[in-house]
């Protein structure tokens, strides 16, 4: 397993570092002693089945679990004493499972809502050029005629507006067509291009590994495995064994 020095050495600054992160839902200690390196530029996914922590392991970095131990360091700062807002305005974005868009509300009202916390944000053409059908359906309510792949996209575009340059994707392909999924990993390259650091929480190995610089795998709320792009087809039986891929 590659250490932090390592991985620092081999990639740009370190732009978040966790590490001993114990999170707790009441009574319920969800993870345990969690450690990660995410570095300028990358895109790191978070792989593991359901229930091993990944959702919570993102919603502790953004601040959305209250009760966390441990230390989340963002570009050298210390988070984990921030609430959720604080740790949005110094540059971090989630984009959740479920989305968060507003119904009521058409695409391009949508796109204009989001704070910029930063510069940097992508513009309204910006996104139109990125995401073509969110400028079909611009004056589209997305709770009656946006697709589900359009949703999702509509949420990426959100926190693309804010000028977070770390973005936190939950599951963004679940429940996806195939040529949405490849949309969708069109849009993450390009994003990497442009210099945004991504952390990733996917099911879909095979969409997160053709991305993906580095992999963490998770089981019990704990990091059992990384596995470097390079080393995924001498590493395949381990994924095997903790993912079923």
């Amino acid at each position: 397993m590659a250490d932090s020095a390592e991985i620092n050495a081999s990639r740009g600054d370190t732009v978040l570092q966790i590490q001993g992160l114990q999170a707790f839902y009441g009574e319920s200690h969800i993870l345990h002693g969690v450690g990660l390196d995410v570095c300028e530029g990358e895109v790191v996914t978070l792989l593991g089945r359901n229930g091993a922590g990944k959702t919570t392991t993102l919603k502790s970095i953004i601040g959305m679990v209250s009760q966390r131990e441990g230390s989340i360091r963002y570009r050298g700062q210390e988070t984990i004493g921030l609430k959720s807002n604080r740790i949005a305005r110094i540059g971090i974005a989630l984009c959740p499972e479920e989305r968060g868009i507003f119904s009521s509300l058409t695409v391009e009202e949508n796109l204009y809502l989001p704070p910029v916390i930063a510069e940097g944000g992508l513009s309204i053409a910006e996104l139109y050029q990125l995401f073509p059908n969110l400028e079909e359906r611009r004056h589209t309510r997305q709770g009656t005629r946006l697709s589900g792949g359009e949703q999702q996209m509509l949420a990426i575009a959100r926190i693309l507006r804010t000028g977070a340059r770390l973005l936190l994707l939950d599951e963004p392909t679940e429940g996806l067509a195939p040529v949405i999924v490849q949309q969708i990993g069109r849009v993450i390259e390009t994003l990497k291009a442009r210099g945004f650091t991504i952390l990733l929480v996917e099911q879909n190995f095979h969409f997160a590994s053709a991305l993906a610089d580095r992999n963490y795998v998770m089981e019990d709320g704990k990091i059992v495995a990384v596995v470097q792009r390079n080393e995924l087809r001498e590493k395949e039986a381990l994924l095997q064994e903790y993912l079923g891929v």
